[in-house]
């Protein structure tokens, strides 16, 4: 009966990664709880390996203050297709340092997929003198999943910010709008 209980809790485990891989492989944000901020902060990141990478700090990045230096955060995955949360679960963070074959791996992916960088001229360089990719490894098993959720839990604002659309509405042709849209 032992084993039976082992085995169980190993596919449960099993299932709750393949959870955690999957929304985060669909998701472009990451909602991050870190230390000494009232709310979480979204963050983009890219799934790579068993991992999200997260590039924080320096002059136009993502601003996450204290990521680098946490040990560990809460990390909460929304669904792609309705936009709510779908998985929360703590992950481990560890800065990747410049010049590693960790950082020769992952600081190119992590590039590509920074579609909005004012330059991508001598990016690498910038990053590895002037910011962080941290590296969140999902630790343990969720902490909520699917039909798990804390019933208290409220809503999460976004962090206010000076940032505006610099110029019009995009425009939707042909698209039904949805209710949240209107």
């Amino acid at each position: 009966m032992g084993e039976a209980n082992t085995e169980q809790a190993s596919g449960e485990t099993g299932g709750a990664a393949a959870l955690v891989e999957e929304a985060a492989k669909k998701s472009g944000l990451l909602w991050l709880a870190l230390p000494d901020l009232p709310q979480p902060r979204a963050a983009w990141h890219v799934w790579h390996d068993g991992s999200a990478y997260v590039l924080t700090g320096g002059d136009g990045e993502q601003p996450l203050p204290g990521l680098p230096e946490a040990g560990r955060v809460t990390v909460t995955v929304r669904s792609k297709d309705k936009g709510g949360r779908l998985v929360t679960f703590e992950a481990a963070c560890a800065p990747v340092e410049p010049g590693s074959e960790l950082w020769d791996e992952v600081a190119p992916l992590v590039a590509k997929d920074r579609l909005n960088a004012a330059s991508h001229e001598g990016q690498l360089e910038r990053w590895a003198e002037h910011s962080w990719i941290v590296r969140l490894t999902p630790d343990g098993a969720p902490a909520e999943a699917p039909g798990s959720y804390d019933a208290g839990y409220a809503s999460v604002r976004p962090v206010p910010t000076p940032a505006t659309t610099a110029g019009p509405r995009p425009r939707m042709f042909g698209a039904k709008r949805r209710r949240a849209d209107r």
